[in-house]
């Protein structure tokens, strides 16, 4: 034991070398290089609630040489960090950026949706981004642009609305990532979210903005239609000559009757009201949730407002350094899971927790065909059990009155549930052949004295706590966090933090402990292969198996015929890419914390608490209303 002693320590200076590197290289690539100041900023929005965003100022953006700005916002259930791509790409090129956070979302106020303050959908963030940009003295008012993703753009159809309204008009161009623009007068448009296949007439409601849209190919929840022979047609079909939202929208609002057929990617100018301007649609091969992590967006983007503004700083749309910060994010994350389990293991030779630790490192169990057998048909049920209830359980949880994030509710409640399923086969397992076979459950970690049980859940509340603080320096010193894509650790309040700990940190406790009872304490064997790494990757894919099928099914099925499997529960399925790299994380950690205390509950818990708090850091939130 002493060897792993030794190992701990290096691994643990090792992990804050990566944790420190991934800060200045994040800070540097999004800095330019120095040329770039980026801020987090707060202020007080007109109708009162707080938002949050990130700043990015270039240093040729000044009082006397004003800079074009853009707003940009994430989608439902994201934060500002999802637009770190944008702020990266558009500040290098000299354009001042505002990547906010949406109301009930990262760190601006609470959303109260249920009240809604006038908005359809509270998505009031972007055009309080405009009227915040256009107050900066270094901001060329006459230049601002917006785009959003998703619910972003959304934000940015209704800023269209609001902005039409005012005595001075200040947007000037808007490009919708992954949404339908307004395309009729129907009243559907309220809140600026539009119908694609609405009633009304064909009305160019952007006036003379220049306007474009990117539409990916196989988005689960935009761009889709009705035929008028009532034949359902979803994204593929997009950009077909018979479908004239698109080709109204290319005609500045016109019907498109009659008239020659407008393609993607073409850049179609018109004089409105004595100002040129222009339309186009972006069509790229991609699903909506990487539409916001894609290079191909990230060219649509940057082309656009070169387009529109013209580029203070001129850099090739393909000239893109955002991936180099993507993976020095993931290079931190990386170092921050390596920082809890070698800080736990330091922590397991103090004295205080030494009665922690095991004897000598566990080593895996040798596995016999009735074992093997047993756990075959564990996994087999339980992964059918995860895969029928998975939409109907989150589905409940999203609809109970008390859920203030209700995405994380349902999911919750479902990871609680495969929790319990995993319990009910781990006691049958026990029962039909465990006890016969001699397993000890005292000796595998099972059974644990409550003295152990206390310093347990003491050392776990200490090292998840040490270990985020590593984020809030992270945030303080660069203004970075650890992340990859949509699952990112990130800076948390009180509200959030109250929140992981409880509805959500019980229920995914369940899961997690569960999962590491499961993976150590029964099936750390030699199945898979005589190494400790081979039995937990096998391990890995089985915990993986019901969601790998459920992405598979949904995102197969819709590439290969043009046709989403799962109309109304996508918003569901796209939760699961994150918890495929999660979930992997978690059996990392209890494989390795397990081989040194023989304690299951300690990675669980751990992995329980951190679960939860990622997890409830990067979603919506909102209010409850008691009536």
């Amino acid at each position: 034991m002493e060897a792993v002693r030794k190992k701990a320590k290096v691994f643990l200076v090792i992990a804050i070398a990566m944790m420190l590197v991934s800060g200045i290289v994040v800070s540097l690539v999004q800095t330019s290089f120095g040329h770039v100041t980026v801020k987090h900023v707060y202020w007080e929005a007109d109708n009162g609630i707080g938002i949050s965003g990130n700043l990015y100022i270039p240093d040729t953006a000044t009082a006397d040489n004003p800079a074009p700005a853009v707003v940009t916002s994430h989608g439902y259930l994201n934060n500002k960090e999802m637009q770190d791509i944008n702020g990266v790409e558009l500040s290098r090129r000299g354009y001042v950026v505002l990547a906010i956070d949406q109301p009930g979302s990262g760190e601006s106020d609470t959303a109260d949706w249920q009240k809604q303050n006038g908005t359809g959908m509270n998505f009031v963030g972007v055009y309080q981004g405009v009227l915040s940009l256009s107050r900066m003295p270094f901001v060329d008012d006459s230049r601002i642009g917006v785009t959003g993703h998703s619910m972003g753009g959304m934000s940015s159809n209704f800023a269209v609305l609001q902005d039409s309204q005012s005595e001075k008009p200040l947007i000037s161009a808007v490009l919708l990532n992954c949404i339908d623009a307004m395309y009729t007068d129907s009243p559907n448009i309220i809140g600026g979210i539009a119908a694609s296949d609405a009633d009304g007439n064909y009305v160019n409601l952007y006036g003379n903005r220049s306007v474009g849209i990117i539409a990916s190919q196989y988005d689960e929840f935009f761009h889709k239609r009705t035929d008028a022979n009532g034949v359902h047609h979803d994204a593929p079909d997009y950009m077909d000559p018979d479908n004239m939202d698109p080709q109204s929208f290319l005609n500045f609002g016109e019907d498109p009757t009659g008239k020659d057929y407008r393609e993607a990617g073409t850049y179609y100018y018109k004089d409105v009201d004595g100002k040129e301007c222009f339309r186009v649609i972006y069509n790229p091969a991609q699903i909506h949730p990487w539409s916001h992590f894609s290079a191909r967006s990230a060219t649509a983007t940057i082309d656009f407002f070169d387009t529109a503004f013209g580029s203070p700083t001129p850099i090739a749309s393909s000239n893109q350094i955002w991936q180099v910060k993507e993976a020095f994010n993931f290079v931190g994350m990386l170092g921050f899971v390596m920082f809890v389990i070698s800080f736990t293991t330091t922590m397991l030779f103090t004295s205080t927790f030494s009665e922690l630790r095991a004897g000598e490192v566990v080593q895996a169990m040798t596995a016999d065909k009735k074992g093997i057998a047993w756990f075959a048909g564990a996994t087999a049920v339980s992964t059918v059990i995860s895969i029928l209830t998975f939409n109907p359980v989150v589905n409940f949880g999203k609809s109970l009155p008390i859920a203030q994030q209700v995405m994380m509710m349902g999911i919750g409640l479902w990871a609680c549930l495969c929790g319990l399923v995993t319990i009910a086969t781990l006691y049958l397992s026990y029962r039909f052949y465990g006890k016969s076979a001699g397993i000890d459950l005292a000796d595998r970690g099972v059974k644990i004295s409550g003295r152990k049980l206390g310093k347990t859940v003491v050392l776990a509340i200490l090292v998840c706590a040490v270990s985020y603080l590593c984020v809030f320096l992270d945030d303080y010193f660069f203004v970075a966090d650890f992340r990859i894509w949509n699952v990112g650790f990130k800076i948390v309040d009180s509200e959030i933090l109250g929140l992981s700990l409880f509805p959500h940190g019980v229920l995914f406790l369940v899961f997690y402990i569960a999962m590491s009872i499961a993976n150590n304490s029964f099936n750390f064997t030699t199945m898979g292969g005589k190494k400790s790494w081979q039995n937990n990757l096998l391990l890995i894919i089985c915990n993986l198996l019901p969601m790998i099928i459920m992405l598979v099914f949904q995102y197969g099925t819709y590439v290969a015929t043009g046709h989403e499997p799962i109309q109304g529960d996508a918003m569901n399925v796209a939760q699961l890419f994150a918890f495929l790299l999660i979930v992997t994380g978690a059996c990392v950690i209890d494989r390795v914390l397990y081989r040194v205390s023989k304690n299951p509950y300690l990675a669980g818990i751990i992995t329980g608490i951190l679960v939860s708090i990622v997890s409830c850091a990067n979603t919506t939130t909102g209010l409850i209303m008691l009536s």
